[in-house]
């Protein structure tokens, strides 16, 4: 059964002719250009996991299914697409353990068409293979960061990527990307010499996403997790302006510990950040924001899966030994929360939870979002997706982000480079 805020935002997505956040969408781009005789340049995120037994097996293909919406749209409207995609991060140079040739069958399988490869994504030779590519048909340009202009944002290599493609539109359809200023991401729009849009997945992300922060049904809650306090210090800000709750995960809560006065024993702190951890404190007690750290910890004799390991209060953790995860009081009094919820924003795991001793707090809090059918659910990237499909619930989510540093910059509050580069509705 479909709950009703998720059949909302659905009905939302599928009404974006004019886009999301006022940007172009592909009902708009239709009306803009006859896709029937148009080529289209489309920046995908194929960034697929591959076996490190022989580098070509795909071990995950969730990206390659993402694009598919957008590119059965582009397929029944006739047009010709052109593919610029990366794989991993070659150093501006062409290097065989990143070529895109790995995704070219299961690509075609999945849009039921022989996707062409390129040998390169720029010069005469792609050219020539777009231009006398057939109607309909479907081109994989070779990694665009082969080339050093690819992530310089170069000028000369995004023309040269537009002109050798041959586009006269362009879609974005990489969330994961859409937050840095890449040729392909953002460079080559202004040299495509037609409309701009947002794809799919896209308008998706950006739906669903700003959708929490900007317009959230309430109450709202931000769970934030991971390793370290910098890395979040700017969500935890933005979001003190709008959650009725924030609560804190991971290996980050020993730094807001250590600001409290707390031994931590063995466990990560980041000292630069002790003063700005009793600041957030300090700032979310002013606004009236219930920030909430785990009242008790699992801590561990060392980093393994198989070290000795206890629940202790935040005040009795031993000397040396390293708090992996939060304590089942603190899972209970987190899960109660989000199942009181009516938006919740997840980042960051609760524990190590790649060790099954230190994964039950991540669980518990991937079961009570599951549990709450009647709120909006969002999974913002990283491990967070990867707990939430360990645990097996990702179907019970109302939305997995496919990009994790784009969809934090989102929820800072931050304009994403792919996205402005896209034409306004």
């Amino acid at each position: 059964m479909i709950r009703a805020p998720v059949r909302a935002v659905t009905a939302a997505v599928r009404q974006l002719s004019s886009g999301a956040g006022g940007k172009l969408g592909l009902e708009g781009l239709a009306s803009k250009v006859d896709l029937s005789t148009a080529r289209v340049l489309i920046r995908l995120d194929l960034n697929v996991p591959l076996s490190k037994d022989d580098g070509t097996t795909i071990t995950d293909d969730t990206r390659l299914r993402a694009v598919v919406p957008t590119m059965n749209f582009l397929k029944a409207q006739g047009a010709s697409v052109v593919i610029a995609t990366h794989i991993g991060r070659p150093k501006g140079e062409p290097d065989p353990a990143f070529s895109v040739q790995p995704v070219l069958g299961r690509l075609s399988e999945l849009l039921d068409t022989d996707v062409r490869r390129a040998d390169d994504c720029v010069g005469d030779d792609v050219k020539n293979m777009c231009t006398n590519m057939p109607q309909g048909g479907v081109t994989l340009l070779e990694n665009v960061r082969f080339h050093k202009g690819e992530t310089k944002n170069d000028k000369a290599f995004a023309e040269a990527l537009a002109r050798s493609s041959g586009a006269n539109a362009y879609v974005n359809d990489a969330f994961g990307t859409a937050h840095r200023a890449h040729a392909s991401t953002e460079g080559v729009v202004k040299f495509i010499d037609g409309p701009a849009a947002g794809g799919v997945l896209m308008e998706k992300e950006l739906v669903y996403i700003k959708g929490a922060i900007d317009d959230p049904k309430r109450p709202l809650t931000a769970i934030l997790g991971g390793a370290k306090v910098s890395t979040k210090i700017p969500v935890i800000e933005s979001m003190l302006d709008k959650c009725d709750h924030i609560l804190i995960g991971g290996g980050m809560i020993f730094t807001f510990y250590k600001a409290q006065g707390f031994d931590v024993g063995g466990s990560l702190i980041e000292e630069d950040m002790i003063p700005m951890a009793r600041d957030l404190l300090a700032k979310a007690e002013a606004k009236g924001v219930k920030m909430l750290l785990p009242r008790d910890v699992v801590v561990a004799d060392k980093f393994s899966a198989d070290a000795e390991f206890k629940m202790v209060g935040v005040d009795g953790i031993p000397e040396n030994w390293l708090g992996l995860d939060i304590g089942p009081q603190s899972a209970k009094e987190f899960s109660d929360v989000v199942k009181n919820s009516s938006t919740v924003v997840w980042n960051g795991p609760m524990g190590v939870f790649e060790f099954d001793n230190f994964a039950k707090g991540t669980f518990a809090v991937a079961n009570a979002l599951g549990d709450n059918t009647n709120a909006i659910t969002i999974i913002g990237g990283g491990d967070s997706v990867a707990a939430v499909e360990k645990a097996g619930l990702a179907a019970k989510m109302s939305h997995i982000s496919t990009g994790g540093g784009a969809s934090l910059e989102l929820l800072e509050g931050k304009v994403l480079p792919g996205v402005a580069a896209l034409d306004d509705a």
